[in-house]
């Protein structure tokens, strides 16, 4: 009896962690770069439409090919330009940075996800709700962003990679001939 008790406690865990009876799971994606792959955990419980949209730009191939044109030693990289940062088509170096995707802005998803090395957040203007398609990808702690953006996810394996991206010039990190997303994979 104690058997099936426990195991009708189990079943009924199972399906309360369920939403429409799917697991729950996080999304992952693998952001490759000349160095290596990068794998990412998307937080969707947490910034569903900011997830939803990296996910949608990643699988119609959006940032393949898209510059990381702001890389801060001990900061973070931003990539993510989808208009003027792809190297394949249209890469503008005066204009990276300062566009987006052509769907429209997202209203801010502000959490409790601190900014530490390995923390993937949007990218975005004075206007809290006005990230797009940029984002970055924190290379050590900086609690001046928590609440500030969105965080979204965090990177599980790969850090290193990250890590090799060719640095920015000193304030701006604006970079000269920038290292690339080659493609990102949503698993």
């Amino acid at each position: 009896m104690k058997f099936l008790l426990s195991k009708f406690i189990f079943l009924l865990f199972l399906f309360l962690s369920t939403i429409k009876g799917e697991a729950v799971e996080n999304p992952k994606i693998i952001l490759t770069t000349k160095y290596g792959d990068v794998k990412i955990e998307l937080y969707k419980d947490t910034a569903p439409n900011h997830v939803n949209r990296i996910i949608e730009l990643s699988k119609a191939g959006k940032y393949d090919g898209v510059a990381f044109h702001r890389v801060i030693d001990g900061f973070m990289a931003q990539t993510g330009d989808v208009k003027h940062g792809n190297t394949k088509n249209g890469f503008n170096a005066a204009m990276v940075g300062t566009g987006g995707s052509d769907l429209p802005d997202l209203t801010q998803e502000f959490n409790n996800i601190p900014h530490e090395r390995g923390t993937i957040s949007m990218a975005r203007s004075q206007d809290p709700n006005s990230a797009n398609s940029q984002f970055f990808i924190c290379f050590d702690k900086a609690p001046h962003l928590d609440r500030q953006y969105t965080a979204f996810g965090k990177v599980l394996e790969g850090m290193e990679f990250i890590d090799k991206l060719k640095k920015g010039a000193p304030g701006s990190g604006s970079v000269t001939n920038p290292d690339i997303i080659v493609k990102i994979t949503v698993l």
